[in-house]
């Protein structure tokens, strides 16, 4: 049962980190010309993921991959994000 509500917590962090950075790409940065370089989404995942390791650490259900997955959907919610951002900017 523990193991359980291990991967649902970090099935849910990596679900809110792609998300939130999804959203906050779209709306507050689509103005921002360096969040369309390849750089941008690996340092926000790799920021994420460090400032998630210490928080992490003091959870008991979960570990170090849950900062590392959590990283990750900041990347690519960020890539995304960025991707959404050029297709409307080319639609329209």
């Amino acid at each position: 049962m523990l193991q359980f509500i291990s991967f649902a917590a970090t099935a849910a962090a990596t679900l809110f980190g792609y998300l939130a950075a999804r959203r906050f790409v779209e709306d507050k940065l689509r103005y921002v010309e360096g969040i369309h370089t390849l750089r941008a989404p690996i340092i926000a995942g790799v920021v994420a993921a460090i400032v998630a390791a210490p928080i992490v650490w003091l959870l008991p259900l979960v570990g170090g991959g849950t900062a590392i997955l959590f990283g990750t959907g900041v990347a690519l919610g960020v890539a995304n994000g960025s991707r959404e951002v050029r297709k409307r900017i080319t639609a329209g």
